[in-house]
């Protein structure tokens, strides 16, 4: 049977500065501006609702906590209003779309994941997952996630796995997906990952870091790997140097991300370099990854499952388990979302 060909939309654009309803609102636009455009799935950068926390890379801890309480208050939960519109207008423009967000929780306001979430045409939530393990200075942000969501969803246009930033270097984690017959990876980053002074010849590139991962994962699994970063705007520079000078200097010269589509041999076919608030089209065959794997299958005849076994455990992580008590009512309530049909149900941790 002859695999499916698509076209996605990479959604390389910025939020409205930790403002979750402007963000959400300018992000049901863009699913709309690429469902016109005939895209059959859109993708938004990392944690693109409300921003990514870049100034946890650049500012002092001792100075960052009024932007912590802004970043928490404008972190959509799961089942909350702004997921429900993006669910519905993925329903609206009959569009997969891919999302980034910060995450809140109602077992603690101050408790914030790096999620990603997966809805289909019909507005279902098909996957929702947090980072594993957040990365250097995102320590100071972000809990760390579970596996209850690392898993490759069966759709209409291929099996779909999704990574987040610095998970797609995880070798461990990449595997889980691969052996589960992943076909399309989704990838999404921030629009810039601050680590040296931007001067130092050593400072981390992180378009370049971004290419090597990717083809990386492409070239092993023979999958198109789908790469999305966001975007860093002026705006989003001032607000976060807050009139330092300094910190306005450093995130202007710091290395930004790329947003690009690879193949199953790892060779970039389309995508942008420009820092620049755009949606890329591309166009992808799955049928391009059945040839490869003669080669190099390593979730079938190239390993040795009775020499190597990788086990996942996807039990949801809640901070508590209470016994002989009723599930929580959220443990049973579908995402509210625009159609008749009763979405995935979520976990009793949300």
């Amino acid at each position: 049977m002859s695999l499916a060909k698509l076209k996605v939309g990479l959604a390389q654009v910025a939020p409205v500065f930790l403002d979750a309803a402007a963000t959400t609102a300018k992000a049901c636009s863009v699913i709309d501006e690429a469902a016109k455009a005939g895209a059959d799935m859109v993708v938004f950068p990392e944690t693109y609702i409300p921003a990514f926390p870049l100034w946890a890379a650049i500012r002092a801890p001792i100075y960052n906590h009024d932007y912590f309480v802004r970043l928490a208050q404008n972190s959509p939960k799961i089942d909350g209003p702004e997921m429900a519109q993006i669910a519905a207008a993925a329903r609206r423009s009959n569009i997969f779309v891919s999302m980034g967000f910060n995450e809140g929780t109602a077992a603690s306001v101050g408790c914030i994941w790096n999620s990603n979430a997966l809805y289909g045409r019909d507005g279902r939530l098909l996957n929702h997952r947090r980072k594993i393990v957040p990365t250097y200075y995102e320590k100071l942000v972000w809990a760390p996630g579970d596996a209850a969501g690392l898993e490759v969803v069966d759709t209409e246009i291929g099996r779909i796995g999704a990574l987040i930033c610095g998970e797609n270097t995880n070798p461990l984690a990449r595997y889980a997906l691969i052996a589960q017959g992943e076909q399309l990876h989704i990838s999404t980053y921030p629009p810039a990952w601050p680590t040296r002074d931007p001067r130092d010849a050593t400072n981390y590139n992180l378009a370049e870091a971004i290419r090597i991962r990717a083809a990386a994962h492409s070239f092993e699994a023979k999958v198109f790997n789908v790469v999305v970063s966001g975007c860093l705007t002026d705006e989003i520079i001032e607000q976060v140097a807050g009139g330092d000078p300094s910190v306005h200097e450093l995130l202007q010269a710091t290395p930004r991300g790329v947003s690009m589509v690879l193949d199953p041999a790892g060779n970039r076919i389309g995508g942008t370099d420009d820092n620049e608030e755009t949606i890329a089209y591309v166009d992808i065959d799955l049928n391009a990854c059945i040839e490869p794997k003669q080669f190099h299958d390593i979730s079938g005849g190239y390993n040795r499952f009775d020499l190597f076994r990788l086990h996942v455990d996807r039990t949801p992580q809640p901070p508590a388990r209470f016994l002989n008590d009723a599930p929580p009512a959220s443990s049973t309530e579908p995402v509210s979302v625009d159609r008749e049909e009763t979405p995935r149900p979520l976990p009793s941790f949300y």
